[in-house]
């Protein structure tokens, strides 16, 4: 059962997703709040799967919610999804960055939401291909100067070759017929990354990339 905290700051849109996910056998809501305090509160008491968080609410917005979540040990099993009415250009990379694990804009189809609830859920949240291009068009406009770039020299050659994949938005099934090895290791290489570079998802461990200089627009 994948358990979800609602956090919002308008009734309506916290009665509708909730309407929405009780119908799914596998999802359970466990808690609503109205601000980003509330959420706080709400994630330490239920220790949800998944915190759909929305961006704009008062007391505390959903950026800095999120990063609030993702910073508290006792919340490390939390996968924040940022939800907006606005479009990804505003608010992408500071929702990435913050330690969100997936972004969705508020009309979403139901089936793309389901979806992205889940995957969230399983800790193994693809990037779609336009936050990629937020991501690229950032680092091309602002890259970051040499000496604040993290450095990948704990990885291995293959660590740093599944990186690259999960940049494209590759699964780990996809990985692993790019690279010729199974599912199994190809999990493997992603999440030893993922360790050794302290990135709380696949989000992360992407933008570390980005800033070290391992990705850039030519081999992404």
């Amino acid at each position: 059962m994948i358990r979800v905290l609602l956090v919002d700051d308008q009734p309506l849109i916290r009665s509708g997703f909730r309407a929405f996910l009780d119908l799914e056998d596998d999802i359970e809501v466990v808690a609503e709040a109205a601000n980003g305090q509330e959420g706080l509160e709400l994630a330490a008491e239920h220790l949800p799967d998944i915190a759909l968080i929305d961006i704009q609410m008062p007391v505390l917005d959903g950026i800095e919610t999120t990063r609030r979540i993702a910073a508290a040990p006792a919340l490390a099993g939390v996968h924040v999804v940022i939800l907006t009415n606005y479009g990804l250009d505003e608010y992408v990379f500071d929702a990435l960055s913050a330690g969100a694990a997936g972004f969705l804009v508020k009309d979403i189809e139901p089936e793309d939401f389901l979806h992205a609830v889940r995957v969230a859920a399983r800790g193994d949240a693809l990037l779609a291909p336009s936050i990629t291009r937020k991501l690229i068009n950032r680092y091309v406009s602002q890259p970051l100067p040499s000496a604040t770039r993290p450095t990948l020299e704990e990885l291995t050659g293959r660590e740093r070759e599944a990186v690259v994949l999960v940049a494209q938005g590759l699964s780990n099934d996809e990985i692993a017929d790019r690279m010729v090895i199974s599912p199994l290791t190809a999990k493997t290489h992603v999440n030893r990354s993922m360790t050794k570079l302290h990135a709380r998802d696949r989000a992360q461990l992407v933008i570390l990339a980005y800033e070290s200089g391992l990705i850039t627009p030519r081999n992404s």
